[in-house]
């Protein structure tokens, strides 16, 4: 029997914890449909952890696509389906793949397995990083630099610490202003790989915690910058991440495991910063949110 998991019909990091929520109550090698047909919009956030969740299963899941076709045919601009197809079974209609052409999407669903990816979409995105940061959310062009540093930053440690290859999507979104007042640049890096709590077993953190868990290996990584890796500056990525959202009045949130944290937090977002009990879901899955710049009165 196949258990279906019904796709939020908007789908971004709080709405895809009802997946996994229902993703955790089905066995791991349990036949899964995932029912996408009546989702109308989804964040980079949402696109790569549907791959995370293909990856996460041992029987090859099922895919209803997008049943609206404008919706259908961004997800395949974003060359969601590009990858889906290769990880799901579809069941349903997809469309051509078609160049994203002069669009919002900065970076679209892109692999991350190798030292060499991470140069590659650093290359690709460094021009229109500028034109989106300067001319759409009237940053100072010194933060284009920041930015792509942050995305180089949090790609590497897929490679660093998953054990198995990740996603990456960037794209500017103006849907935001019902949530944030402005629009804003939204990155996602995800994988579903070991997570933070095996990757960092055998570190100093492990050694030293009174109760170590997802919650802990989490702090200890996106707070304290401990690395599984003894060589001198290791742990300071996710650091210079933080600061760089820190300083454009950004947010930041890693999941990992059971547990949630949010270490930088806008006046304009309400989230908590940190959740911990949640349905476990594997590898890391780390997104940035960068606003619109508001003039100083």
């Amino acid at each position: 029997m196949t258990a279906v998991i019904t796709v939020p019909a908007s789908l971004d990091e709080q709405s895809f914890e009802s997946v996994i929520e229902a993703l955790a109550a089905i066995p791991a090698d349990a036949k899964v449909l995932v029912d996408a047909r009546h989702c109308r919009f989804a964040t980079p956030y949402g696109l790569t952890a549907l791959l995370c969740l293909a990856q996460s299963r041992e029987a090859k899941p099922d895919f209803a696509p997008p049943d609206d076709p404008d919706v259908a045919s961004y997800w395949s601009r974003s060359a969601f389906f590009r990858y889906a197809e290769e990880l799901y079974t579809m069941r349903g209609t997809v469309p051509k793949p078609r160049a994203a052409g002069d669009s919002d999407v900065l970076l679209e669903v892109t692999p991350v397995a190798r030292n060499e990816d991470v140069h590659a979409i650093v290359g690709r995105i460094q021009e229109k990083a500028t034109q989106i940061l300067v001319q759409k959310l009237d940053l100072d062009p010194r933060a284009t630099m920041s930015f792509v540093m942050t995305l180089s930053e949090a790609a590497s440690n897929i490679i660093e610490h998953a054990g198995r290859g990740g996603w990456v999507m960037v794209q500017r979104y103006n849907w935001a202003k019902r949530r944030v007042g402005r629009d804003v640049v939204q990155i996602a890096v995800n994988d579903a790989g070991v997570g933070f709590r095996k990757s960092l077993e055998s570190s100093r953190a492990r050694a030293l915690a009174d109760r170590w868990d997802d919650g802990a290996a989490l702090e200890s990584a996106v707070i304290n910058g401990v690395s599984r890796l003894q060589d001198p500056g290791r742990g300071q990525g996710l650091k210079g991440i933080r600061g760089f959202v820190h300083r454009f009045d950004g947010k930041l949130t890693v999941r990992s495991g059971t547990s949630r944290i949010a270490p930088v937090l806008p006046d304009w977002d309400e989230d908590q910063a940190r959740l911990d009990g949640l349905p476990p879901f594997p590898g890391a899955q780390l997104q940035v949110i960068i606003p619109k710049r508001v003039a100083r009165p």
